[in-house]
Parts: C-alpha cells; structure tokens; sequence
C-alpha cells in the first residue's frame, strides 16, 4: 500500500542569477522562450530529496538511488509544492517524487531505498585527470565518446557547507554539527562542474540526472569527481551530452552519475 511522503512547500529560488551560464539571466532566457531565469536542476534536485530524506534518513544517503528529469522550468519565487508517495518493491523501498508550481508539474524524481547497498563499480576504471588550463569551446569534436575529464576537486567544509545548505534552503538536522552528512545535491553541482571546467559553454540546461549511493559523505571530507563522456546525441535541434562519473570522498566512492546536459541550445530567432 502507498504511504504518502511527508510534503515540502518553499518559494523556488534562482541561486544563479551571477553563473556563467547565462540560462539563469532573465533576459538570455526569455530570448530562449523561458519566462525567465532558470532554477538550476541541482537545486530543483535539492528540493526533491528533502521527503526522501525527512523520510528515510541517512540510510538513503548511504545506499539510495534516484533518477530525476527537468521537464518544465520553476523560475525564481515560484510557489513550489514537493509531493510524492512510497511502496515497498521488491527488495526495497520505491518512491515517486514531484516538484509542482501553479501551472502543474515541472520535474520528477524516482527513488529506490534497496535492502542491501550495491557495490561500487571499479574506481580504477576512472581515471582522475587535470583540468584543462584553457576550456575549449563545448562542441561535438571536443566531447568525444571515451574522453576523460578533467576532475573537480573540493572540499566540503563549514563555509562550504553553509553556503551550499543557503542555496537550497534545506534546514534538516542531519546536514548540520560536526559529523553532517554533506547534501546529495552537491553531488550533481560537482557533475555540473566536471562539464562547466572542461568546455566552455554558451547557454546550456541540466536535463537529468541518475544517481547510485555507495556511503554516504561527511563534512570535512574532499569530493573528487572522476569520469568521461558516455554519448552525445541530438533531439529536436538540441545538442546532449552524457557523462559517466564516479564520485569519491577522500578515495571512497560515495555516488555514481549518469549525469544529462543540453551542451548546445538551437540559436533563438533573431527579434
């Protein structure tokens, strides 16, 4: 039987109104066919969690998966309501959760809490590289199916903590004091950064995102973030690129990411 998660309500906030990916800028946006500047997917990804979270607890940290999509954008000060329900499935636990603003459903994220967590893949096979000094400009030639990325490295520390818990506005507990669990969203910013410092990029859209816990990370713990380009395809006039990548925490896998961008928007009619 369904069991309801427990619901979120907050006004959706745009924390990149400064970004380089001008998609958050009002103005770039609307010449885009946006209402405005985007919420960032991390951040709507945020918002997402906090029920599973509330519900489950660290055990979904260390062991969870998730898969979310960004079909239709919130925009800044959106009245958002975060909503899902849950079933046991198999040999877990299964959810479904969706973020609403007035003019319905804008993204989905499916959830599992499996019995058992699921082994890590081969951390070998990801190999850690240096950022590129010059960022080539992000087309098809400069992501190649196999390429290695360079890898973000930081650390999740107080200030960082509190700057990232500001941004998504998510005042669970178990984020705060000294042996906090760092936010799974910051999981998807470090994703973001593995594309954002090795290409440079016109205006681009976080499409979605597939994420396997491994353990969960702690405050004071340094987040490496190894991988390649898994594919890249095209849709509709948009250029997609997917990365494969392996997260660690002081060389402890804690998240694998199927992680989706639009690299390359179709260039908006002339005014």
């Amino acid at each position: 039987m369904s069991a309801a998660l427990p619901e979120y309500r907050l006004k959706a906030r745009n924390t990149s109104t400064q970004s380089e990916n001008a998609i958050h800028h009002d103005d770039v946006a609307k010449r885009y066919g946006f209402g405005g500047g985007l919420v960032p997917g991390v951040t709507v990804y945020a918002y997402l969690t906090h029920p599973l979270v509330e519900a489950w607890g660290p055990a979904w940290l260390e062991r969870g998966t998730a898969s979310v999509r960004f079909t239709r954008p919130l925009l800044d000060g959106d009245e958002t309501v975060i909503a899902g329900t849950a079933d046991r499935a198999g040999h877990g636990t299964a959810a479904t959760v969706t973020a609403r603003n007035a003019s319905g459903d804008c993204s989905m994220a499916t959830a599992e809490l499996p019995d058992t967590p699921a082994a890590a893949p081969d951390a070998a096979a990801y190999r850690a590289a240096p950022l590129p000094a010059e960022r080539p400009p992000a087309l098809a030639a400069n992501l190649p199916m196999g390429k290695v990325m360079g890898s973000p490295v930081n650390r999740y520390d107080e200030e960082r903590a509190a700057e990232w818990l500001g941004k998504v506005s998510d005042g669970l507990a178990l984020y705060r004091g000294r042996d906090a669990f760092v936010h799974p969203a910051f999981y998807l910013d470090q994703a973001n950064k593995a594309l954002s410092l090795n290409v440079r990029l016109g205006p681009w859209i976080h499409a979605g995102s597939v994420i396997q816990h491994f353990s969960a990370a702690r405050l004071g713990e340094t987040l490496t973030t190894r991988g390649r380009v898994r594919s890249l395809f095209e849709k509709k006039g948009k250029e997609f690129v997917e990365l494969d990548l392996l997260i660690s925490a002081d060389d402890r896998p804690v998240a694998h990411v199927f992680h989706t961008a639009i690299y390359r928007l179709p260039v908006p009619d002339q005014p």
